[in-house]
């Protein structure tokens, strides 16, 4: 098997990429953006089918972890666990999945309701321990925000990032206070 990849990004599909090694060109299925003509390394998961036989490449072990844990879950293919890797950064996936965000999750193409509430049940507790993730399982003040700032008429994905960034920076704060913060945020600090 084939556990990781380094090469020269010759070419770059849709969701995939033409990584040279050496005089080899080998498709790898990614979730990331890579550039062409940049050297990379690319931790390798090979799945074999009866019909094909696909690498899927990661820049982290982490992410590979994620993917497999994904893929681990019934109705979770590697098609759409990379679909949900490619339209949700790591980090807020694996938040996401810890805090039982289900709307965040639902977000990416090919992932409803129903699976994204069954990725959190099969893999919360997974992801609460260990070299995989370790957030504060017990803060409800993300998915609070999120929801405040959604009924204020702002898209969930456009504001995660900053959301977390918030309840990170600011762990004594309550959601009375976090949401002018968020405000202030983004509006552009005025």
């Amino acid at each position: 098997m084939i556990g990781k990849l380094q090469g020269i990004v010759d070419y770059i599909g849709d969701g995939f990429v033409i990584l040279m090694a050496g005089p080899v060109g080998y498709k790898v299925y990614t979730p990331n953006y890579l550039s062409p003509k940049s050297t990379v390394a690319l931790w390798i998961e090979t799945i074999v089918r009866e019909d094909s036989i696909r690498l899927f490449g990661f820049l982290s072990l982490n992410e590979q972890n994620l993917f497999n844990n994904l893929t681990s879950v019934s109705g979770v293919g590697p098609k759409v666990a990379l679909g949900i890797m490619s339209s949700i950064k790591t980090d807020n996936l694996m938040s996401a999945i810890a805090t039982g965000d289900a709307k965040t999750i639902a977000t990416a193409p090919g992932v409803g309701k129903k699976v994204a509430e069954k990725i959190i049940v099969e893999l919360k507790n997974k992801m609460g321990g260990g070299d995989l993730f370790t957030p504060d399982i017990g803060d409800s003040r993300l998915p609070d925000l999120l929801s405040a700032l959604e009924s204020l008429g702002y898209r969930r994905m456009d504001i995660i990032d900053m959301a977390q960034k918030l309840v990170t920076k600011n762990p004594d704060s309550d959601i009375t206070k976090l949401v002018p913060m968020a405000l202030k945020e983004i509006s552009g600090g005025k």
